[in-house]
Order: C-alpha cells, then sequence, then structure tokens
C-alpha cells in the first residue's frame, strides 16, 4: 500500500475544504442513494448501505436526510435518477487518476470530465487503463491518542485486518471490503474510538513527483475534479514528498 500515506495526505486537506463550502452533505447523501438502489433499503441486508450510513452519521448528516435518501434510493420518494460512472486518465508527469462520479445526466458530465482532464494537462483514457493498478479496501479510521500501535494491531488482524499505520492523529487500517463491519465492530468493541470507515481505491504502485511544478499542476487537477458537483471521489497513484507538500502549502 506504498504512497497511500501522501495521498492520504491530500485528501484530508481536501476535506477541509469540501465541509466549508457543504458539499460533504450532498455527496454522503448520494452514497446513500447508490446504495440503497442498488442493494435495497435495509442495512443490515446491505452492507454498502450500512457503510454509507455510518459515514453520513459521522459526517453530522441528520437523520431525516438519511432517512429521504434511503427512499430516494429505493423509489419510495421521487427525484432525480442517479448513477455511478467511473472516469479513468492520466494526470501531468503520467500520473494514474481515476475520477468517481454520480450523475443524473451521464452525457453532461462526461464531457466535464474529460474538458477537466485536457485543461489540466492529462488525458481521459478507456474503461480499464488505470484500474487495474488500484485495490479497493476496506479502511478503518482509529483515533491514535493514548493507543498502543500493537495491541490496536492484533485486534485488527485477529478480526481480519491486512495492514495498518499511522497517518497523524489516526491509524488506518485497511481490509477487505466484505470484512470492514466485521473488522471495524471488533475495533469498537475492544474500547478504541473509530473516526470513520470508507472503501477507498489504493494505488499497488505509485509515481513519485518531486518536481514543485509538476506536483503542484497535479494537485491542481485533482482539485478541479473535486470541485465538480459530481464528483463523489479521486484517487491517484501520485507520491509527492513531504517537503515538495510544504513547499506549495507555503
Amino acid at each position: 500500500m506504498a504512497g497511500h500515506s501522501k495521498w492520504a495526505n491530500i485528501k484530508h486537506r481536501k476535506a477541509a475544504q469540501d465541509a466549508k463550502k457543504g458539499a460533504v452533505y450532498q455527496r454522503l447523501t448520494r452514497a446513500i442513494i447508490a446504495a440503497a438502489k442498488a442493494g435495497g433499503g435495509d442495512p443490515n441486508a446491505n452492507f454498502r448501505l450500512k457503510v454509507a450510513i455510518e459515514r453520513a452519521r459521522a459526517g453530522n448528516v441528520p437523520m431525516d436526510n438519511i432517512e429521504r435518501a434511503i427512499k430516494r434510493g429505493t423509489g419510495e420518494i421521487e427525484g432525480a435518477i442517479y448513477e455511478e460512472v467511473t472516469y479513468e486518465g492520466y494526470g501531468p508527469a503520467g500520473v494514474a487518476i481515476l475520477v468517481e462520479t454520480m450523475t443524473d445526466n451521464r452525457n453532461r458530465t462526461a464531457a466535464e470530465i474529460r474538458s477537466i482532464f485536457s485543461k489540466g494537462g492529462g488525458s481521459i483514457g478507456e474503461a480499464g487503463c488505470v484500474a487495474w493498478n488500484f485495490d479497493r479496501k476496506g479502511v478503518i479510521k482509529v483515533e491514535a491518542a493514548g493507543v498502543d500501535e500493537a495491541s490496536l494491531l492484533d485486534v485488527a488482524a485477529e478480526a481480519g485486518a491486512e495492514d495498518m499505520q499511522l497517518e497523524g492523529e489516526v491509524f488506518e487500517v485497511y481490509c477487505e471490503p466484505s470484512l470492514m463491519s466485521q473488522v471495524g465492530q471488533a475495533i469498537r468493541e475492544a474500547g478504541y474510538v473509530v473516526s470513520n470507515m470508507e472503501l477507498a481505491m489504493i494505488p499497488k504502485n505509485t509515481v513519485v513527483v518531486s518536481d514543485k511544478q509538476e506536483a503542484s499542476k497535479i494537485l491542481a487537477l485533482i482539485d478541479k475534479f473535486e470541485d465538480h458537483d459530481d464528483v463523489q471521489n479521486v484517487y491517484s497513484n501520485v507520491e509527492i514528498p513531504d517537503e515538495v507538500l510544504e513547499q506549495i502549502d507555503a
């Protein structure tokens, strides 16, 4: 899972911006709609919906909003019909980029995503052109304050986790998607504080970009995707050294 550390840092920076503009609410509720549409409205029988609800609750989405989103997904309440579409391509320095969207107008979204790739110095590709370089994993974030790393690792591994690493103020525990609920529950029952659980695309191989100008272009392109209303998640295999990130932030 090399490289996820640097990408996690980028995601954390974007998360703060998203919260400021309120986009996080829309993305969390759309995820619930899609999950309910795909697997039904019972979170006990629909693992994906269960995760989407947990993420929405962690993001302080009101229960009324969550319940309406479930009903929209199951068709009990009329509304826009969303479909999930993933776009793949390359950014500056040849880094791989996956853009997960949820849209009620596939043609519009496709044209706009293609334009963002092009204007940002990248190019959109065919389906599968970069997806092979990513694995979908469950990521469980555990507050690190006062936690003994070895003890947490033992609990997580016993429940089925594959890997764990410290990211700032949280430990990130990785597992197969189907085991995320099981691992998360075991960690909670052991007395640890789980701050978030999500499914993420983790790069198998990364591209190290040490040039400040190139790194800035990649971050700007990712920002453009993140700012698009239809975009749910953006993943890349870029790895930017901490010193370069500090130069860019300065």
